[in-house]
């Protein structure tokens, strides 16, 4: 699969560290060449933008133009609930988001850069609640270097208009059955925790024969799409070290599929692709970090638990393959760290 049609599958990527993105897709297709991601986004086939859960992802130009209407609502609610939100609540605002529109078509620009203009535009109003709502009332993208492997920029914000013209909304729907098909089986729970959308029970029922049904061991209704498949328990999966927010971790309401209960998601934060979480048989069950020591970059890795022999072996050889992608040319060292 090329990264265009991996995007597609997985409606985009967890993209909130700017590298995260390449790591995902590493661990995810053959031969990876993180150049094929840079040219897309350079290319404006693919965009970093506000979308699940309100956080940003890396999304087709297409899924985000289609995504953001659908998922705007959660924005409005989202922002209604914040500090910013509360400091705006009674006041009429349409003026100065309008300027704040033009002004980002214009040119790109950060937050702190458009409180400035609208200040000066509009005096007496909460210029630092505006930027901070515009960001979540009007549809952005971070333009590159920003995202890009060979290369960084600041975080800044033009239009999505501005930068992929104008596209038609999607439809509910299909956005339920594209993440069916992407981390089915799932609960209507799972759904919503994926999107950050509420009430998509009636959209659920509605699909109807549309969706194979099935119950937990305790009772709980899965849903997914025809066709898909359905591997054997005891299909063994490989070593996988995850970047910071994968979608495999956030995915889903009830994370007991990749976690033991109870445990919480690490969340470490970075420049990206340095610091993660490492899969053994399809469970979270280490931390890793990777970091230049001299002349060498050495790979930690964290257990939480014991690993047998044959898993630190396995985790040591994928560690390798890492090392290999993410500093290339470097002598290369893997070991455990207790605790």
């Amino acid at each position: 699969m090329r990264v265009g049609g991996a995007l597609e599958h997985l409606v985009g990527l967890q993209a909130q560290v700017p590298r995260v993105p390449h790591l995902a897709l590493w661990d995810r297709l053959a031969d990876y060449d993180p150049a094929e991601l840079d040219g897309l986004m350079t290319s404006r086939a693919v965009v970093r933008t506000q979308l699940m859960r309100t956080t940003i992802h890396t999304v087709t130009a297409a899924d985000a133009l289609a995504l953001r209407p659908l998922l705007q609502p959660l924005l409005d609610r989202t922002f209604a609930s914040t500090t910013w939100g509360q400091r705006l609540r009674g006041q009429d605002v349409a003026a100065a988001v309008a300027d704040a529109r033009d002004l980002l078509a214009d040119r790109a620009m950060g937050r702190t850069a458009l409180q400035r203009e609208l200040a000066a535009r509009h005096p007496g109003l909460d210029a630092e609640a505006v930027a901070f709502g515009v960001s979540y009332w009007v549809p952005w993208v971070q333009p590159p270097p920003r995202g890009l492997w060979h290369g960084s920029g600041a975080a800044v914000m033009t239009t999505l208009e501005t930068w992929l013209g104008e596209g038609a909304p999607g439809a509910l729907d299909d956005l339920v059955l594209r993440y069916l098909g992407a981390f089915g089986p799932a609960s209507v729970r799972d759904v919503q925790a994926w999107c950050g959308l509420t009430r998509l029970r009636e959209v659920v029922d509605g699909l109807g024969s549309r969706l194979r049904r099935f119950r937990t061991e305790d009772g709980v209704e899965l849903v997914d799409v025809p066709g898909e498949p359905l591997p054997d328990p005891d299909t063994p999966a490989p070593v996988r070290f995850l970047a910071e927010y994968d979608n495999v971790l956030l995915s889903h309401a009830d994370r007991s599929r990749v976690m033991a209960e109870g445990s919480h998601v690490p969340l470490p934060g970075g420049a990206g692709g340095r610091v993660g979480t490492v899969l053994v048989d399809g469970l979270l069950r280490a931390t890793w970090a990777a970091r230049p020591q001299g002349d060498a970059t050495v790979l930690t890795v964290r257990p939480s638990g014991v690993l047998s022999s044959a898993e630190q072996t396995d985790v040591l050889a994928e560690g390798e393959r890492l090392l290999g992608f993410l500093a290339p040319g470097r002598q290369h060292r893997v070991g455990f760290s207790e605790g």
